[in-house]
């Protein structure tokens, strides 16, 4: 599948582009095993310009034939390449950041580059209940890792304690993988699916 950059796509953008669309398809709750619920998944990873993607996931649960039972989760965010800000940039808050972006060149992003061939991003992720993600991880090509470094819980938020996500573009197809400790235990697998870009 070719990956299409956006002739309006900010500098630093461009390693994370072929995230950006609408993605569609299946998935199974836990390890997968025979018990574990299906359901279905919507992302969307948009950008405006800014030097960040804008990120939306729904999720409703599914009968094994792809009947929608009952919503799941909604949950949204922002990517973006990990560095320094500078005065250059927006923030915080709608203090606004220059027309120009901070990165300005392919160069200026070739910069960033780690000596292993990816780019360093965080990825900051919201969800109902009352906790918020913030992960560090890498990009290098189609391949992203990440860890969190980072876990808010709000006073009543059920038990959360870290996670680990991988995301993955095979023969056009996007996969991922999420794994959770909720605390006092390892990382044990949480969800996982197979997406197709739409249009």
């Amino acid at each position: 599948m070719a990956i299409e950059i956006p002739t309006d796509l900010t500098p630093e953008l461009v390693p994370l582009s072929w995230l950006i669309g609408t993605w569609e398809g299946t998935g199974r709750l836990g390890a997968g095993e025979a018990d574990d619920e299906f359901f279905f998944q919507r992302v969307s990873f948009n950008q405006n310009g800014l030097p960040f993607l804008e990120y939306r996931s729904e999720s409703w649960i599914t009968d094994e034939q792809g009947n929608t039972l009952r919503p799941l989760t909604v949950e949204s965010g922002f990517w973006s390449l990990e560095r320094p800000m500078v005065d250059a940039d927006l923030g915080p808050g709608m203090t606004p950041g220059d027309v120009v972006p901070a990165l300005r060149s392919a160069q200026d992003v070739e910069d960033l580059r780690t000596d292993e061939g990816g780019f360093k991003i965080q990825v900051d992720i919201a969800h109902p209940g009352a906790i918020c993600e913030l992960y560090y991880g890498v990009i290098k090509g189609p391949q992203i890792q990440l860890a969190t470094d980072l876990v808010m819980r709000g006073t009543n938020a059920k038990d959360y304690a870290s996670a680990t996500r991988i995301y993955g573009l095979v023969n056009g197809d996007l996969f991922w993988r999420w794994d959770v400790s909720t605390g006092g235990n390892d990382l044990k697998a949480h969800a996982s699916a197979a997406l197709k870009k739409q249009g």
